[in-house]
C-alpha cells in the first residue's frame, strides 16, 4: 500500500496510552481491497501482478531459512543466498512497474539486468562441477541445509510459473522469467553441494523392480 492516504504520517491518533504518533507500517489504502504498484496503478490485490510479487516474497522467506541452516554450518553458501536475496527485491521492483503501462525513469530504473542471470550460471558451474554425476531423481534430502534448498527451489519453480504468462503478454522483463528459471536450477545444485559439504546422505528414487523390495536408495555425496 501506498505511503500517505489515510491518516497521514506523522498524525496523531487517541490510543488507550495516549496520544502516540501513527505507524507507516499500515496506511489503510488497501482496506477496500486494492493495492498500488510502483508506477502509481491501483488494481485488486488479487490480480496476476501480485500473486507473482506475493509468491517472489514467499521465496524470498524460504531463502532465509536456508540462509540460517547454511551460515551456521559454514558451507559458503550464505553469502550467495543474501545476494540472491537483495535481487530478488530488485526483480520484483520490475513485476511491480509493468512494462507495457509504464514509462519514463520509473521505466528505466527498474530494468532487471541480463547480468544477473550470467551470474547464477556462473556459481551452478562452479558447484556442479564438484559433485557426482546425476543418474537418478533426488529426493529432497541431505540435512538441513540442502532440504530447505530444495524446499526454496521448489517455492521458485511456483514463481516461475506465475510470473511466466507476464513475461509472455510483455508485462515483465524476460530476464525476470530467465533469472528464476536458473535460479530454481541454482538451488538445486546448492543443495547437492550442502549435503556434501555436511558429510550428509543423499536420497534418491530409483524405478522398483522384482529383486528390489524398495525404490529408495541412498549414497554419500
Amino acid at each position: 500500500n501506498s505511503v500517505g492516504s489515510g491518516v497521514g504520517v506523522g498524525r496523531s491518533r487517541s490510543t488507550n496510552f495516549g496520544w502516540l504518533p501513527k505507524s507507516s507500517v499500515y496506511t489503510r489504502t488497501g482496506d477496500k481491497g486494492t493495492s498500488s504498484l510502483y508506477n502509481g496503478e491501483r488494481r485488486p490485490k488479487y490480480d496476476d501482478t501480485f500473486h507473482a510479487l506475493g509468491t517472489v516474497d514467499e521465496l524470498n522467506s524460504s531463502i532465509g531459512i536456508a540462509h540460517h541452516y547454511c551460515k551456521e554450518t559454514g558451507n559458503g553458501l550464505d553469502s550467495k543466498l543474501v545476494e540472491i536475496q537483495c535481487k530478488l527485491i530488485e526483480l520484483m521492483s520490475n513485476i511491480a512497474t509493468p512494462r507495457n503501462s509504464t514509462d519514463g525513469r520509473r521505466l528505466e530504473y527498474t530494468v532487471f539486468d541480463q547480468e544477473n542471470v550470467r551470474l547464477l550460471e556462473l556459481w551452478i558451474d562452479e558447484m556442479d562441477a564438484k559433485l557426482p554425476p546425476l543418474k537418478h531423481f533426488i529426493l529432497p534430502s541431505g540435512g538441513e541445509s540442502a532440504i530447505f534448498l530444495h524446499q526454496a527451489r521448489s517455492v521458485c519453480r511456483r514463481a516461475e510459473r506465475i510470473v511466466s504468462p507476464l513475461v509472455e503478454s510483455g508485462v515483465v522483463d524476460s530476464e525476470v522469467g530467465q533469472y528464476l528459471n536458473r535460479l530454481s536450477d541454482f538451488f538445486f545444485v546448492a543443495a547437492r553441494h550442502a549435503a556434501k559439504f555436511e558429510g550428509q546422505i543423499e536420497n534418491y528414487y530409483e524405478q522398483r523392480r522384482k529383486d528390489k523390495p524398495s525404490n529408495l536408495v541412498t549414497r554419500e555425496l
